[in-house]
């Protein structure tokens, strides 16, 4: 149920963004989710895209420097109550939470991208303690 995250390793330059943007849209790639974090000297794009091997690959022929990771699609329907529980669910579980960013949709759909240290122990205990974790294809769907 992991999903694949697609993270674009940009220089810190006017119009590095953009170019990637284009690059994607050009390609027919489109983008689900993102979080985009800087620091003087590079920018870190990660998004949730609708062909994550395409867009490796066509970044790749564009010149940028990108990597898939395995991150986990946590459902959201009340946030602090929903949020609260993953938390506690993962707490003391020997589980690092990396980074989160939201993925909401128009029609009221909506996830927390998690990465975590163990992809597959935090599955095990987010199972466990009865936690939705959207697969790739019910991301897709979310807003339709």
């Amino acid at each position: 149920m992991c999903i694949k995250q697609l993270a674009v390793f940009m220089e810190n330059r006017e119009g590095r963004l953009d170019n990637v943007i284009k690059t994607l849209h050009e390609n027919q790639v489109d983008i689900i989710s993102f979080s985009l974090a800087d620091t003087t000297e590079y920018g870190m794009l990660r998004m949730v895209v609708s062909d994550p091997e395409k867009a490796r690959l066509v970044l790749k022929e564009n010149g940028f420097s990108s990597m898939l990771t395995d991150v986990l699609a946590v459902k959201m329907s009340d946030y602090f109550r929903d949020l609260n529980k993953l938390l506690e669910a993962v707490s003391g579980a020997g589980l690092n939470i990396e980074y989160m960013y939201v993925l909401s949709t128009v029609k009221g759909g909506s996830a927390i991208i998690t990465k975590f240290s163990d992809a597959q122990k935090a599955l095990q205990i987010l199972d466990s303690n009865n936690i939705t974790v959207y697969t790739f294809e019910e991301i897709m769907n979310l807003g339709k």
